[in-house]
C-alpha cells in the first residue's frame, strides 16, 4: 500500500474520530446524563441479539445504493436519482410479486431482475438528457426523485391499494420473501446479495476496461476524451449500471421480512444516505460493506440512546455532516500527506542508491 493510500484511510479515522469527539462534547453540553448517553451510543448495539440484529438490518439497503452511487460519482456523473430508483425498484418488485403469481425461488428472482431493470432505465433518463441537452445530470436526477415518488404514490393508491388498510398495498406472497438467515431476526438473504454487488462493483470498476475508461473519465474527462474514450459510453454506462444496483436495493428491500406490504408514500432518503458511504468508501465498492456497517451502527447507538436517555437522535446527523466536511477538505491534514509522500520517495532514494 502507498503513502497515498495509507494517508487516505488515516485522514478518514481521524475525520470519523474528530466528528464523535464534537457529538461527545454536544452530548455533554445538552445532557443531564453524557457519561450514560456516551456509553449507551457506543455499546448500545452490543447489548442484545435484537440491536446487533437491526445493525445488520439496516446495513443492506445503504450497501446497494451506496455501491450505486460510488460506480456514478467515480465517472464524475452526479446523478441522484438512485433515492428514486430505489423507491421504483420497490414499487416494480412488489408489483411483480403480487400480479405474477409465481412460484417461491422463481418469484423473488424474476421481482429482483425487473426491479434492477426499472431501477436502470430510471437513471438512464438524466444521462439521455445530458447527452442530447448538455443539461445538468445533478439537476435533472434531483428532480425525478420526485416524479418516481409520486408515480410510484399513484401506483400504490389506485392499482394495489388494500382498501381494508389503507396507505399500503395487499399483503405480498410468503413466495416472494427472501429467506431469513438467522431465526429471531430479520437478517436476510439480502445481505449475500448486498456482499456480492459490493464485489461485482469493485471488480467492475478496477478490474475490467469499462471500468477503468468511468475512472480515467472522472479524474479528467478531456484526457479522456484525446486517449479515445467514448465519453458518451462511459456517462450511459456508469448511470446505468449505478441505478441497476439501486433498482435492486430497492427491490431486495421490500422483499425482506422487514416489509409485508409497500407502502413507501415518502422518500426513504437511502440515496442521500449513498453519498455518505460513498464518501467513506473513498468512490471504491469494496469499502461500501464497512462504510455501511459503521452508519448503521453509529444510527442504531443513537436510537437506543434517544430512547434510553435525554439525548436526542439528530445528535447523528451532526456526525455525519462533521465527517463530509473533514472527508472532502482536500487542505485537511495536506501537511501530513506531503510528510508522508516525501518520507517514503526519500526511502525509496536511498534503497535505489544502496542497490
Amino acid at each position: 500500500m502507498n503513502s497515498a493510500k495509507r494517508f487516505e484511510i488515516f485522514r478518514m479515522f481521524f475525520s470519523i474520530v474528530i466528528a464523535l469527539l464534537v457529538s461527545f462534547v454536544l452530548i455533554f453540553l445538552v445532557s443531564k446524563q453524557p457519561v450514560e448517553a456516551i456509553v449507551t451510543l457506543i455499546t448500545g448495539p452490543f447489548k442484545s441479539k435484537r440491536n446487533l440484529a437491526n445493525v445488520v438490518e439496516s446495513m443492506i439497503p445503504l450497501i446497494f445504493t451506496g455501491t450505486g452511487v460510488c460506480i456514478m460519482f467515480s465517472a464524475n456523473q452526479i446523478n441522484l436519482a438512485g433515492e428514486g430508483a430505489f423507491h421504483l425498484g420497490g414499487l416494480v418488485a412488489s408489483v411483480c410479486a403480487l400480479q405474477l403469481g409465481l412460484p417461491a425461488g422463481v418469484s423473488p428472482v424474476v421481482a429482483l431482475c425487473l426491479a434492477a431493470l426499472a431501477g436502470a432505465l430510471f437513471t438512464a433518463i438524466p444521462a439521455f438528457l445530458k447527452i442530447k441537452t448538455s443539461s445538468s445530470e445533478l439537476v435533472s436526477s434531483l428532480m425525478l426523485n420526485y416524479l418516481s415518488l409520486w408515480f410510484c404514490t399513484f401506483i400504490l393508491m389506485h392499482y394495489i391499494c388494500d382498501p381494508q388498510v389503507g396507505a399500503a398495498s395487499f399483503k405480498l406472497p410468503a413466495e416472494s420473501e427472501l429467506i431469513t438467515l438467522l431465526s429471531g431476526t430479520r437478517i436476510h438473504l439480502g445481505l449475500f446479495i448486498a456482499l456480492a454487488v459490493a464485489v461485482f462493483g469493485y471488480v467492475f470498476l478496477y478490474k475490467t476496461r469499462m471500468g477503468y475508461e468511468l475512472r480515467l473519465t472522472g479524474e479528467n474527462e478531456n484526457f479522456a476524451k484525446y486517449s479515445g474514450v467514448n465519453i458518451v459510453k462511459v456517462i450511459l454506462v456508469s448511470q446505468l449500471v449505478g441505478g441497476m444496483i439501486a433498482g435492486l436495493g430497492g427491490g431486495v428491500e421490500i422483499l425482506s421480512p422487514i416489509y409485508n406490504r409497500f407502502s413507501w408514500t415518502s422518500l426513504l432518503g437511502y440515496g442521500w444516505d449513498a453519498i455518505i458511504i460513498c464518501t467513506l468508501a473513498k468512490k471504491n465498492p469494496i469499502y461500501t460493506p464497512l462504510a455501511a456497517l459503521f452508519l448503521a451502527y453509529l444510527r442504531t447507538g443513537a436510537s437506543i440512546m434517544s430512547r434510553s436517555t435525554d439525548v436526542t437522535l439528530e445528535i447523528v446527523q451532526i456526525t455525519q455532516g462533521v465527517i463530509i466536511l473533514l472527508a472532502v477538505a482536500e487542505q485537511f491534514l495536506s501537511k501530513t500527506k506531503h510528510k508522508m509522500i516525501a518520507r517514503e520517495a526519500k526511502a525509496s532514494l536511498k534503497e535505489e542508491e544502496a542497490a
